[in-house]
Formats: structure tokens, sequence, C-alpha cells
């Protein structure tokens, strides 16, 4: 025997306005409709997953040719707080430092 689902009610401060809440009308699913349920790989083209993957692709800033790699470097407080005092870029001024300094 199935058992009722719990009806869930309307808290404000949830990211969304108890019209949002109303205007949707959708029952949680039963054990039997969970049971029943297919991947939606079997239902959907192989189209619509490929442009999905292109579109996760497009997204964000595109491919570096030569990323910067993060590292764990130890450095004197009072040279960070130098680079720091100069304002927003001071991890790239201090990458052109270093840059100098081996001779790039």
């Amino acid at each position: 025997m199935a058992k009722t689902p719990e009806v869930k009610r309307f808290q404000a401060g949830k990211g969304y306005s108890e019209a949002d809440w109303s205007a949707v009308d959708f029952p949680e699913m039963t054990d039997q409709e969970l049971e029943t349920a297919r991947p939606a790989t079997e239902i959907l083209p192989a189209e619509f997953f490929k442009a999905m993957e292109e579109q996760r692709k497009s997204r964000g800033r595109p491919a570096l040719e030569s990323p910067k790699k993060q590292v764990t470097l130890r450095l004197d407080e009072d040279v960070i707080a130098r680079f720091r005092q100069s304002g927003k870029g001071w991890q790239g001024r201090m990458n052109e430092a270093l840059r100098k300094a081996v001779g790039l």
C-alpha cells in the first residue's frame, strides 16, 4: 500500500514568492510512478543530449592556450602586504615581478 505523500506548505524566505509556490501544481511522484519511470536517455532523442553538451561547453570563459597553474607558496607577510597595498590585481603584478626576476 503506497503511503500518501505529505503536503508541503509555503514558507517565506526560500527564494520564491507565494505566487510562485501557488503556480506550481505538481504532486510528488507515487512509488508506482517512480518504479515505472524510464531514464531520459531512453525517451529523449540523442540530438537533445548533443545540444545540451554543446551548450554546456559554450558557457564560461574560453579555454586559454597556456592557463596559469595554482601553487602553494610561502612568502613573507611584508612582501604580500606590499603587493596587496597596490590594489586590485596585485596577484598579476606579483606574477609580472616574478617573470622579470627569472628573465622572462
